[in-house]
């Protein structure tokens, strides 16, 4: 947000903070959301990127296409696991892996 922005909410009696203060995560949680959504964003940049449809690469990963769909939208309930072993299945190497994570930060 540009400072003038939050100055001008700020004096309008607003309090601005981040996602993680409004929902009072630890830093340690903070981190992880912030690597799931990376791990999703990249997922869906190498499905595209390859082609694929959600079904392919549900395929791929003997998984479902709302699985995927899911996993694209960085659900909680998918499994870090199954974001890396996505990555995988694209052909990232797990040196991309890695910067999908660093990206998140």
């Amino acid at each position: 947000m540009k400072p003038e922005k939050k100055a001008r909410l700020e004096k309008a009696g607003w309090r601005v903070g981040s996602a993680s203060d409004f929902l009072k995560l630890s830093p340690e949680e903070a981190a992880l959301v912030s690597m799931r959504l990376a791990l999703a964003g990249a997922v869906r940049g190498r499905r595209t990127k390859l082609g694929y449809s959600q079904s392919e690469l549900a395929r791929r990963l003997g998984s479902s296409q709302s699985r995927v769909a899911k996993l694209e939208a960085g659900e909680p309930t998918v499994s870090i696991d199954l974001l890396v072993r996505a990555m995988l299945v694209t052909g990232a190497k797990p040196s991309e892996v890695g910067e999908a994570i660093a990206a998140g930060k």
